[in-house]
């Protein structure tokens, strides 16, 4: 059996490749970010050369102006913008999208999916999580509006990204015989209030609260592996985005530690050193070896595996990172302390490795 990337998903590496290369981790488009408070937005930049490089329709079908790639091509571009530390809503936006075409009626694609492959549309996901382990009380509830064709929405979500500027949040809900639901509502509905959120990595999170939010039935995607789908597609996203940093940063600790002497000798010529980078490279290998797994089969237990290893892999390496750079690291000149932040952003996105573990154990006691 052949595992080598197709044409088409080497293509899509290299066009976002190119597209990142010109981004700088350490950027900052706000002086708030420099002052370590909220970003006022995402690249707005960034998000239009997407567009041009057709890498915002990755994962909408060729019919609807999209280049109709599979989750392992999405990976492979958002491995590339982890290494950038990309301020861009691409993980939940092709997300969104992917799940759209999948289980989203032919009428709603067609009015979301062009203008998502165009950039004309960013989405984001509201019950992603922190820990993996959010109260029942949060979680919010889809009622049959009376006498109309569509919704009502209550709860709360919380630590929703990009939030306060993107288009419209895919929100995970249930109705009271707890069939799952998937309800698109824009930020500026009636009902709808978001109060700003402090995160590790500076970008702007919210906590969403719905109050008989009204959405249309033609809105909202009703089908039962769509919500389920959609969180395995953001953790493994979660995961390329780890493998992406965790890279980048390895070869900035090469690259210092080569250069930097002690006694009269290289960093890397000690045998502590380099045993230590070794390990984190063997951190990097198993975060890939899962991560492929999980793209490929999008299947609940090789995505939870994929998101221990990125989880504590990612962990371990920027660790590492910091103790081997020494006081260099904690420069706010030098770029590792952005790694640092978005890595504790990510490793806690979608769940940590604990709750990734239970819900492993579950997984292997019902199956």
């Amino acid at each position: 059996m052949d595992f080598s990337f197709s044409e088409e998903q080497q293509a899509a590496q290299e066009a976002a490749r190119a597209v990142f290369s010109q981004v700088a981790p350490d950027a900052v488009e706000s002086p708030a970010v420099a002052q370590g408070t909220v970003a006022d937005d995402f690249d707005r930049a960034l998000w239009r050369q997407l567009a041009r490089s057709d890498l915002l329709g990755l994962a909408v079908p060729a019919h609807h102006g999209g280049l109709g790639l599979d989750p392992v091509a999405l990976c492979l571009v958002l491995r590339e913008a982890g290494r950038a530390l990309a301020r861009v809503p691409l993980l939940e936006t092709s997300a969104a999208a992917f799940t759209l075409a999948a289980h989203g009626t032919e009428e709603l694609c067609a009015a979301l999916l062009p203008r998502v492959a165009a950039g004309e549309l960013a989405l984001t996901v509201a019950g992603q999580g922190r820990t993996g382990h959010e109260p029942a009380e949060r979680a919010v509830t889809a009622s049959p509006e009376p006498d109309e064709d569509g919704w009502l929405l209550d709860g709360v979500q919380t630590a929703v990204p990009w939030a306060a500027t993107a288009d419209l949040v895919v929100v995970p809900a249930h109705t009271a015989d707890g069939r799952p639901l998937l309800a698109l509502v824009a930020p500026a509905a009636g009902g709808v209030s978001a109060a700003e959120q402090a995160s590790t990595n500076g970008e702007r999170y919210a906590e969403v609260e719905l109050a008989s939010v009204r959405v249309r039935s033609r809105d909202v995607v009703d089908h039962p592996g769509a919500p389920g789908r959609l969180h395995r597609l953001l953790a493994t996203g979660t995961c390329a985005l780890a493998l992406g940093l965790g890279s980048r940063v390895l070869e900035m600790t090469g690259e210092y530690v080569s250069r930097r002497e002690q006694f009269g000798f290289p960093l890397a010529t000690f045998q502590a050193v380099a045993v230590q980078a070794a390990d984190r490279y063997i951190d990097l290998r198993a975060m890939e070896a899962t991560l492929w797994k999980a793209a490929w089969r999008l299947e609940p237990a090789e995505v939870a595996v994929a998101k221990m290893w990125a989880a504590d892999g990612m962990r371990r390496v920027v660790q590492t990172a910091q103790h081997l750079h020494g006081g260099m690291g904690a420069d706010t000149d030098y770029p590792l302390h952005r790694f640092h932040a978005w890595a504790k952003q990510w490793e806690l996105s979608h769940g940590s490795a604990a709750a990734q573990e239970e819900a492993l154990a579950d997984l292997l006691a019902t199956g």
